[in-house]
């Protein structure tokens, strides 16, 4: 039988050079499922979208153990393909190296260990299709991991939670109609109604001790023909706050100046739509205490890093914003990523996930022997 460290590598290898994006991580899904049956987990799949789940034990407590499966779609030496540049390989394979782990304990406690292995976090709605299926409805607590880039964390250390902030992106539409350039006053210049946007959302100003940002990244009007003044265009939106209530401020200040911009252009229609909405983390001190015990306990004490805050986003709160009884955070792993997360070249020392999955096992642990005690 394999080492932890050689379940948790092979796993990765596998997973790392067959990447596949969000829904449509059918042989992802196919795979982990075949791991799971291995370890004599009760394996669930899904009839209408990809994800599993493996269930070791029954009754109460629920404690389980999150990891996300989708890749990105990126430019990589010229090529446009799916690349796990965000860690997403190596979540699942600490999660398996995790499950390896505590099956290597022998008896398990009293209560069930859930595996959820959840599609499309980066459409950051792979959590609420889950949530909606039932899958946390009797969690009592929940542990996720993300590897975290050397500009947070130096390799070997790790942080009991991952502070996310909240955020979403706006796609939006200038609706008007196309003018010849000699007679500009005849309509409105989408061109115009876009710089104008940019100004006034930049001059947007809410409480600077709580980190926001909103500004528009892209922007598209016109065509081939320079005669011709675009009364049309589409653009696209980046909202995020450290806190929900700040993101619901930002998100009412950014939908006034877009209608005072409509107000300023004669009424000129400005339509947006919602897209990828996280919310911001609400990590749980339990949850984040058992956290911080088990990478003390693997690590050491001197490997304990504060709680990583940072404006990225994560669907994983949305477990705990849908089902506000689940004490859940997410593990923090050091381990010398660089040059960033999503960079289409991300490296990192694979042997932190070694480190990352005995975390998470003792976490385990150690919540059901917190259970045993009350």
């Amino acid at each position: 039988m394999m080492t932890a460290a050689e379940r948790i590598m092979d796993t990765f290898n596998t997973l790392h050079h067959h990447p596949e994006i969000s829904w449509e991580e059918q042989n992802t899904t196919r795979y982990l499922a075949e791991l799971l049956a291995e370890y004599d987990c009760r394996v669930t799949a899904f009839a209408d979208h990809t994800g599993v789940i493996g269930e070791l034990g029954q009754g109460r407590p629920v404690v389980a153990v999150r990891a996300d499966i989708d890749a990105l779609r990126q430019m990589v030496d010229g090529e446009l393909r799916a690349v796990h540049s965000c860690g997403h390989d190596a979540h699942m394979s600490m999660a398996i190296g995790a499950l390896h782990e505590l099956k290597q304990q022998g008896e398990l406690p009293a209560g069930t260990i859930r595996f959820i292995f959840q599609p499309a976090e980066e459409q950051g709605n792979g959590a609420l299709r889950l949530v909606d299926a039932g899958v946390a409805d009797d969690v009592d607590y929940l542990f996720g991991v993300h590897l975290r880039p050397i500009q947070e964390l130096p390799t070997g250390v790790a942080a009991p939670a991952i502070v996310h902030g909240a955020g979403c992106f706006l796609k939006g539409r200038i609706i008007g109609e196309d003018l010849h350039a000699a007679r500009p006053h005849l309509g409105v210049n989408a061109i115009e109604v876009g710089a104008a946007l940019v100004q006034m959302i930049g001059g947007i100003r809410l409480d600077p001790a709580v980190p926001h940002s909103a500004k528009l990244t892209s922007f598209e009007a016109g065509g081939q023909s320079p005669n011709i003044i675009p009364g049309s265009a589409s653009f696209g939106i980046d909202l995020r706050a450290q806190t929900n209530e700040m993101f619901s401020a930002l998100l009412q200040a950014v939908e006034q100046k877009m209608k005072a911009a409509s107000a300023l252009y004669g009424g000129v229609r400005i339509e947006t739509e919602q897209k990828a909405l996280l919310p911001a983390a609400e990590v749980d001190p339990d949850a984040k205490r058992i956290l911080a015990s088990a990478i003390t306990s693997v690590l050491g004490p001197g490997a304990l890093a504060p709680p990583v805050v940072t404006p990225g986003g994560d669907d994983f709160h949305y477990y705990t914003i849908r089902r506000p009884r689940i004490k859940a955070a997410m593990l923090g792993l050091g381990c010398n990523l660089s040059p960033g997360l999503h960079h289409p070249k991300m490296t990192f020392d694979h042997d932190m996930m070694i480190k990352g999955a005995a975390i998470l096992s003792k976490a385990v642990t150690l919540t059901f022997r917190e259970g045993e005690g009350a």
